[in-house]
C-alpha cells in the first residue's frame, strides 16, 4: 500500500523534500500545501529584482505547480493554509481558497513553514508605507512603490543580510537611503572589524548609517512617513523597509503536541524527526545543532533548508540519514565588495568560553602581476590543536571560493595544517601558487608552533607602555601617512643595524601594513634575544578595527534626474580640461603601501600643474589618497569608486589655484567644519565647549574637539583605572580631577558651592548636564581627540579616557583645523 505524505510549505525545504520523495518512491501520494501562490521561487534574489539587477520577474520563479505536477506527479494545492494539526487522528485542517475548510489525512508529515519577518507592536506599524520582504507578493508591492515617480527616499530598519541587500539595491536605483541599525555593527555573523569594511563601502556609495538606533513609532504625513527613533531623532521618508529579523512561522502548531522552543522553533532530532511519530520538520522554522560548538541554535539559510528537505525525504523512506548540523556558511554582495563567513565568530566563541586564536592575512585574489588582482582579507579562528573553528573574508574578488574551501575543511574537522596542504587550482588569472587559503594556514601554523607571538588590535588598549615598545617596521612614507599612536619608526630593512635603540628588557610589539614584514621583524628580534610580538594583520587590520562610521541623522535629498543631468553637464564643462590626465598609473593588484608609493614616485616626476590619473584596487586606497593629498600639498581633483569596486583618483601636482576645477565631493567649495582646542578643565568652559559642539554637529558640520593639558580631565573616566604609571604620573593623577563630575567652575566656585549651584540650575532649567552633552556629542559624530603629547606630560593613559576618544598629535588637529571655517581655543 502506498504511503501518503503531506508537505506543509514549499520554497527551499518543502520543494526539495517533494522532489526527493518522488525520486525515491514513485507510488507515494505526495500532497504539498502552500499558503501563497508560488511554491518555489528564488527568495534570495528578490532584492536584486527590486534593484534592477534581475530584469525579468519570471526568472524568480524556480518551479510552477504545473511544472512540478508534470515532472513529479505531485498533488500541489496553492492558496491553501494549514491551520491545525491533529497527531492523534493524523489529520491536518486546511483553509483553501478553492475548497474551503477541510481535513486531510496523512501517513507522514513534513513541516516546512519557514520564517516570517518580525513586525514589532509599535505605534503606526500597520502603515501601508511600511514594507517587509518575504515572498513574490511583497516584492511586487515594493517594486511598484519604488517605480513611482515621486519615490525618492527610503529608510531600511535592520542591518542584517536582507536589510543591507535592500539598502544597496534601493540606492542602485537612485533612492536616498538611510539604514537604521540597533546594534553597533551591521551583519552580525561577521566580527566588527570585518563588517566595518562593508560598512565603509555602504558609506562610500552614499548610504546614511545610524547605529545603536531603533524605531519607536511611525506616523504618516501626507505622502510621506515619519520615523521616530528611540534617541528622539525624527526622520521623514517616502517608504520604510522593515528588516529587523525573522521569527518561525509556527503559530499553527499550538496545541498540536509538537515540541517548540521558547522562540517557537520546532525541536527535531538528527533525523529531523519531531517528538510526534511520523512528523518531520525542515528549514528556517527548526532548531538545529551548531556544527562547531554542538549547541542548539537557529540558522535560517537556504542552503541548509534544501539539504534538510532531502534528508527528511530520505528518512520518510526509511534510509536513516542524519543531519550533522549547520556551520552558517553565508555570503553577501555589498556594492563592489563581497563578504563571506563560515563557522563561529569571535563573539560566539567568547560567549561560550571556547579558547581560540586568531590570524589575519591580506593576500591578493590572484597573482598580483596579472591584471585585475584585488586584495582580500581573511580572518581565521582556530583552537590550540589547530582545528579550524571559523573564518571570515572580505574583498572584491575571490572571496567566495576561499570561504568555501575553508568551510569544507571545517566540515571534515580539519586543521590549519590541512589548509597548508590543500592542493588548489592555480593559474595567474585565478589564484597564486600559494593560494590565500594556504597563506592563512601558514600564518596560523606559525602561531601554533611558537615561531611568532602575535597581538591583536584590541590588545593595544591594555598595552603597558612602561614595559613594552611599539615599533612600526614599515617605510617612512607609510608611517607619515598614518600610524598607531605611541609607535616609533624603525623600517624592517634597518632593524638589524638599529637594535641598540631597543631596550632588551622590554617586550617589543612590532607591526607593518599587513603582517608579513612584522613577522620578519619578529623573527629577527626573537633570534637576537628579544621578546617580540607581531600585530597579526598589521596596520590594515588596526584601521579596520578602529574605523568609525560617520553619523548623519539628516540625510540630504536625492536630486531629480533633471537636476543630476544639469549638474553633471556643468561639472563636465568646468572640468573637461582638468580631468585630462597627463599620466596614467595602474596600481591595481598592489596592496598598501604599494599604490601610495607609486603615486608619490609618479608625482615626483610631474611638473607643477600636471595631472595624474591613478586606479587602485586596494580597499583602503580611497581614504589613503584623501589623507596623502592633504599631507603632501597636492590637489585631489576627484576621487570615487568605479562599478568594478576599484578607486579612481585624479591628482594635480602642487596646489596652485590656477584653473582649479569646480568643487566636487572630494574638494569642497567652502570650509564646512568646526574645530576647537579645549585647554581648560573648568566645568563652565567644558559645558560651553560641548554646547557649541552639539549645536555645530546638529547643523551638519564636521566637528573636532582637541583636548590638551587640563582639558584632558574633562574626558577622563570617573572610576580609577588600574594602569602602570611612573611616580610623577601617579602624582599628577592624584591631584587632578578624575572625570567631568569632579570639575569645578572657573569663578565663584566658593569651595564647591558654586559648582553645585550651576549643576542645580541646569537641572531645574531642563538643560542637559555636561555628561549628557558629552554623550550627545559623541552620538552625533563629534570627533573627540586627546593630545598624545599632553597625555604623556600629564601622565594620563588611553585606558583612563572615556570610550570614543581618538588619540592623535597636534598635526592631526592642524589638518582638521585647516578644513574648518570655525576654530576656537577654550
Amino acid at each position: 500500500m502506498s504511503k501518503k505524505v503531506l508537505i506543509i510549505g514549499g520554497v527551499a525545504g518543502g520543494a526539495s523534500a517533494a522532489a526527493r520523495l518522488r525520486r525515491l518512491d514513485e507510488e507515494a501520494h505526495i500532497v504539498m500545501f502552500e499558503r501563497d501562490e508560488h511554491i518555489s521561487f528564488a527568495n534570495c534574489g528578490l532584492p536584486y529584482y527590486i534593484g534592477g539587477s534581475i530584469k525579468d520577474r519570471s526568472k524568480l520563479i524556480v518551479q510552477t505547480p504545473e511544472a512540478m505536477y508534470e515532472r513529479f506527479n505531485l498533488d500541489i494545492r496553492t492558496k491553501s493554509e494549514v491551520t491545525r494539526i491533529d497527531p492523534v487522528s493524523k489529520t491536518v485542517r486546511v483553509n483553501s481558497n478553492d475548497r474551503g475548510v477541510y481535513d486531510e489525512s496523512y501517513d507522514y508529515l513534513i513541516l516546512a513553514p519557514g520564517a516570517k519577518p518580525i513586525r514589532p507592536a509599535l505605534p503606526g506599524i500597520d502603515s501601508s508605507k511600511i514594507y517587509t520582504l518575504r515572498n513574490i507578493a511583497d516584492t511586487d508591492r515594493i517594486k511598484q512603490r519604488v517605480s513611482e515617480a515621486n519615490s525618492k527616499s527610503a529608510i531600511v530598519i535592520g542591518g542584517g543580510f536582507i536589510g543591507v541587500e535592500m539598502a544597496e539595491n534601493l540606492r542602485e536605483i537612485g533612492l536616498n537611503v538611510t539604514l537604521v541599525q540597533a546594534d553597533s555593527q551591521i551583519l552580525a555573523p561577521f566580527d566588527i572589524e570585518m563588517s566595518q569594511v562593508l560598512t565603509q563601502e555602504l558609506e562610500q556609495h552614499g548610504i546614511n548609517l545610524l547605529f545603536s538606533e531603533s524605531a519607536k513609532a511611525f506616523n504618516e504625513i501626507n505622502e510621506s512617513i515619519q520615523v521616530e527613533l528611540a534617541s528622539g531623532t525624527t526622520l521623514v521618508t517616502d517608504m520604510v523597509i522593515l528588516a529587523i529579523g525573522v521569527t518561525p512561522d509556527t503559530s499553527f502548531l499550538k496545541d498540536s503536541g509538537i515540541e517548540l522552543t521558547s522562540r517557537g522553533h520546532i525541536i527535531v532530532n538528527d533525523k529531523l524527526e519531531t517528538n510526534v511519530d511520523g512528523v518531520f520538520a525542515v528549514g528556517d522554522a527548526i532548531q538545529v545543532v551548531d556544527f562547531i560548538n554542538g549547541n542548539k541554535t537557529a540558522i535560517p539559510l537556504a542552503g541548509p533548508a534544501n539539504k534538510q528537505g532531502r534528508i527528511a525525504a530520505d528518512n520518510v523512506c526509511g534510509l536513516g540519514v542524519t543531519y550533522k548540523g549547520s556551520q552558517g556558511t553565508s555570503i553577501i554582495k555589498v556594492f563592489g565588495l563581497t563578504g563571506a563567513t563560515t563557522g563561529n565568530n569571535e563573539k560566539t566563541l567568547q560567549r561560550l568560553g571556547i579558547p581560540y586564536q586568531v590570524a589575519y592575512v591580506h593576500p591578493s585574489s590572484h597573482a598580483s602581476y596579472y591584471p585585475g588582482a584585488t586584495p582580500l582579507t581573511i580572518k581565521l579562528l582556530f583552537d590550540t590543536t589547530g582545528t579550524v573553528l571559523g573564518a571570515q573574508a572580505v574583498g572584491s574578488d575571490g572571496v567566495d571560493k576561499r570561504i568555501d574551501d575553508i568551510a569544507t575543511v571545517i566540515h571534515f574537522r580539519g586543521t590549519v595544517s590541512d589548509m597548508t596542504e590543500l592542493e588548489l587550482s592555480y593559474a595567474p588569472p585565478f589564484s597564486s601558487a600559494k593560494d590565500p587559503v594556504n597563506m592563512a594556514g601558514y600564518t596560523a601554523e606559525n602561531i601554533l608552533a611558537g615561531r611568532t607571538k602575535v597581538f591583536v588590535s584590541q590588545d593595544l588598549k591594555t598595552r603597558d607602555s612602561q614595559h613594552t615598545i611599539l615599533v612600526d617596521v614599515r617605510s617612512e612614507i607609510e608611517h607619515n601617512n598614518g600610524h598607531i599612536p605611541g609607535s616609533i619608526l624603525i623600517p624592517v630593512d634597518e632593524l638589524r643595524s638599529r637594535l641598540s635603540e631597543l631596550d632588551p628588557s622590554k617586550e617589543i610589539w612590532v607591526y607593518c601594513q599587513v603582517g608579513l614584514r612584522g613577522y620578519t621583524a619578529s623573527r629577527i628580534l626573537q633570534q637576537k634575544g628579544y621578546n617580540a610580538r607581531n600585530l597579526t594583520g598589521g596596520y590594515k587590520t588596526y584601521k579596520m578595527a578602529n574605523y568609525t562610521p560617520s553619523s548623519n541623522s539628516t540625510p540630504s535629498p536625492v536630486p531629480t534626474p533633471a537636476d543630476v543631468r544639469q549638474e553633471t553637464a556643468v561639472i563636465v564643462e568646468q572640468q573637461e580640461d582638468a580631468l585630462h590626465a597627463d599620466f596614467e598609473l595602474d596600481a591595481c593588484g598592489l596592496s598598501c603601501p604599494g599604490p601610495l608609493i607609486q603615486v608619490k614616485q609618479q608625482m615626483d616626476k610631474l611638473k607643477n600643474g600636471q595631472v595624474l590619473h591613478v586606479t587602485a584596487s586596494d580597499p583602503g586606497f580611497y581614504e589613503d589618497i584623501l589623507a596623502w593629498a592633504q599631507m603632501s600639498g597636492n590637489q585631489l581633483i576627484k576621487v570615487g569608486k568605479t562599478h568594478r569596486g576599484t578607486t579612481e583618483a585624479f591628482l594635480r601636482k602642487g596646489t596652485s589655484d590656477t584653473n582649479r576645477p569646480a568643487a566636487t565631493e572630494a574638494t569642497p567649495s567652502r570650509l564646512d567644519g568646526s574645530s576647537m582646542v579645549v585647554f581648560s578643565g573648568d566645568l563652565d568652559k567644558a559645558i560651553a565647549s560641548f554646547i557649541i559642539a552639539n549645536g555645530a554637529a546638529s547643523s551638519g558640520k564636521k566637528v573636532t574637539m582637541f583636548f590638551t593639558f587640563w582639558g584632558l580631565n574633562v574626558i577622563r573616566k570617573p572610576e580609577k583605572v588600574p594602569v602602570s604609571k611612573s611616580f610623577v604620573g601617579r602624582m599628577f593623577g592624584a591631584m587632578m580631577p578624575r572625570g567631568s563630575q569632579k570639575l569645578t567652575i572657573s569663578k565663584m566656585n566658593m569651595l564647591g558651592l558654586g559648582t553645585k549651584m550651576i549643576r542645580s540650575v541646569m537641572k531645574d532649567k531642563n538643560i542637559s548636564s555636561l555628561e549628557e552633552l558629552i554623550q550627545s556629542a559623541i552620538q552625533q559624530g563629534v570627533e573627540v581627540v586627546a593630545c598624545s603629547m599632553s597625555m604623556d606630560v600629564m601622565g594620563i593613559t588611553e585606558e583612563e579616557l572615556i570610550d570614543g576618544v581618538k588619540i592623535s598629535g597636534v598635526g592631526y588637529y592642524l589638518g582638521q583645523a585647516d578644513q574648518s571655517s570655525l576654530n576656537l581655543f577654550i
